[in-house]
């Protein structure tokens, strides 16, 4: 599973977002450990109880429970378990075939904009308590704003001059009323998808009954997050106000929820207990699976032709697919690899070598399809780059790079026109290494394929394989003069997509510059203008613009973007909604039988 960004509001006006949604699925287990084949995908009545065990994407471990997202933290399974924890403001769900933010589970009711769009009004809904009984109030929604306001250089969703940079003040109107006073007129689609999506209301009678400053408090919750053991005994998680709570949690991953008999919203859950359960391979989790261990997980691509056995087991098969884009990142700050990757002839001959559309038919079996830039494929007109060895090799001989017993060494170094480029020394090899998530095989063969295109024109890629946190963990945003920055040159964690935009698809928080989620450090003058213009204006035609300009300058290497999972769920596993934006709502499963009276 990649990252994933905050959420939105509202129907978007500007994104013909219905042509590029798709369905999602989860993993269950249900009261009798065994699957039901003789009930169909409908019909059946509902029964109250039952645990469901959901398999999480493979090599994958939640990490982190803080709702304040700490770079290299930033999977979306965790901010994911933290919203049944912790309520946002807003959510994101479908509505029809569009993403909208007016959903009930949101904490919230509708934003209002008004003096020019440069004031917001929030009003949280009637009735929300903390598990400890205490009112959520607008105190505890100010109490995350200051968090973040006073450390957001520690916030990994912070991009100078987006939030909190954007908010002059926070007023508290009452109890439930806050307003929030603009540093200038905003897209309200945008602010709402974009800034408003990261808000969260914080216990803070429980959280900071000392009263510490907003720094004292923030380094002594962060103390508490980095306590991977101790998430299900730490009396600082356990007031949350979200529909659940947490049962277990061990530090191989495994999540236990129980229902928060406090919660106080429309959707109070009807299981006793959600297991989400990892798998250290796609294989591990699929022989479990065919022995009727899940009642929510997923199959390999590779065996979809075998769907039916499944559904004559008495699963149903539906494709998660992902609002997503999947890249290679690429870092510019590397010593060595950094120069090479700066120049634009050299990644464009890069992304020339990856034969996205064989790579997606063959080794994804159809559930992939190639990306073509930083927007949703519909926003963009064509591919700039599509596959093309011979136009890759004969650019990089322009550039002045010649074969020496099958590999690329620089003969021509330099910065004037057919030269190799500032920074590239007289006889450098052109080599590369990759650090890419391990557990999927479709990862693995992507990977080797784009090892063996890239061989075939002289470019030697070496390849090292990490769980998911690993590489999430070191392919992070770094200085020149860090240690850290030394330690990779290209980083993949795309095997369920590698980034998840809020409805609203701009860039401020991957490529614009010191970007929290930039991993790569990429920085473009014109890129950031474009992003600002997206943030302003709600024309269609600004961020198409944004989208063709990054498609064309290519700050990463696009590839096949995966359906999330191929999922198979037990046919009486009922109400799973496939958010596109990976949200979980199992509060609304529960299971059913066939015939007679619910209980």
């Amino acid at each position: 599973m990649g990252l994933r960004s905050t959420r939105i509001r509202g129907p978007l006006g500007r994104v013909a977002v219905a042509a590029l949604l798709g369905t999602m699925a989860l993993v269950g287990c249900g009261p009798s450990g065994n699957v039901v084949t003789d009930l169909g995908a409908t019909g059946g009545t509902r029964v109250e109880g039952g645990t469901a065990t959901m398999a999480l994407p493979p090599a994958s471990t939640p990490n982190w429970i803080f709702p304040i997202g700490a770079p290299g933290y930033l999977a979306s399974y965790n901010s994911a378990i933290q919203d049944l924890l912790f309520l946002r403001l807003f959510m994101p769900e479908r509505k029809g075939d569009a993403l909208t933010m007016d959903s009930p589970r949101g904490l919230a009711e509708t934003p209002r904009y008004s003096d020019g769009n440069t004031t917001v009004s929030i009003t949280l809904k009637k009735g929300y308590r903390w598990s400890d009984g205490k009112p959520v109030t607008t105190r505890d929604v100010k109490f995350w704003f200051d968090l973040i306001k006073d450390n957001k250089q520690d916030w990994a969703g912070y991009s100078p001059k987006l939030m909190p940079d954007d908010v002059k003040a926070f007023e508290i109107v009452d109890d439930r009323t806050f307003r929030l006073r603009l540093d200038r007129a905003y897209n309200p689609t945008w602010f709402t998808a974009n800034e408003l999506q990261d808000f969260v209301a914080l216990p803070v009678h429980a959280w900071n009954p000392g009263h510490q400053s907003p720094r004292q408090a923030f380094a002594r919750l962060m103390r508490h997050a980095k306590r991977f053991s101790a998430f299900a005994t730490d009396p600082l998680w356990k007031t949350v106000n979200g529909p659940w709570r947490i049962e277990k949690w061990t530090t191989s991953g495994r999540v236990s929820l129980i229902p928060n008999k406090k919660y106080r919203g429309p959707d109070t859950p009807h299981l006793d207990r959600v297991v989400l359960k990892p798998f250290t391979t796609a294989d591990s989790e699929f022989n479990v699976l065919r022995a009727g261990g899940v009642d929510y997980g997923y199959i390999p691509p590779s065996v979809m032709a075998q769907s039916t056995k499944f559904k004559e087991m008495g699963y149903r098969i539906d494709p998660w697919e992902g609002w997503a884009v999947t890249y290679i990142v690429l870092n510019y700050h590397h010593p060595t690899a950094g120069p090479l990757l700066r120049q634009d002839y050299l990644r464009q001959a890069l992304q020339r070598l990856i034969d996205q559309k064989s790579i997606s038919r063959v080794i994804w079996h159809g559930s992939a399809t190639p990306t073509l830039g930083p927007v949703p494929a519909g926003l963009l007109d064509a591919d700039p780059y599509p596959y093309d060895p011979k136009r890759a090799k004969a650019l990089l001989a322009r550039h002045g790079w010649a074969d020496r017993d099958g590999t690329l060494h620089c003969v021509r170094p330099g910065r004037g026109t057919g030269e190799c480029g500032a920074g590239i020394h007289d006889g450098q090899e052109l080599r590369l290494s990759l650090l890419s998530q391990s557990g999927s095989t479709e990862t693995s063969n992507t990977m080797q394929a784009i090892k063996s295109e890239f061989g075939k024109a002289g470019i030697t890629l070496d390849i090292r394989q990490q769980p998911l946190n690993t590489v999430l963990g070191t392919t992070v945003p770094c200085k020149k003069t860090e240690p850290l920055c030394a330690q990779w040159q290209l980083g993949f964690f795309g095997t369920q997509g590698s980034w998840y935009f809020p409805p609203d698809p701009s860039g401020e928080k991957i490529f614009a510059s010191n970007a929290p989620s930039n991993m790569g450090s990429w920085s473009d003058p014109r890129t950031d203008r474009l992003i600002r213009a997206t943030e302003y204006s709600d024309r269609p035609a600004v961020l198409r613009d944004y989208g063709r300009e990054v498609a064309r300058r290519l700050p990463v290497l696009w590839t096949p973007n995966p359906a999330y999972q191929v999922s198979a769920i037990r046919n009486d596993l009922r109400g799973v909604d496939q958010n596109p934006t990976l949200s979980l709502a199992p509060q609304n499963w529960y299971f059913v039988k066939k015939g007679g009276a619910g209980r």
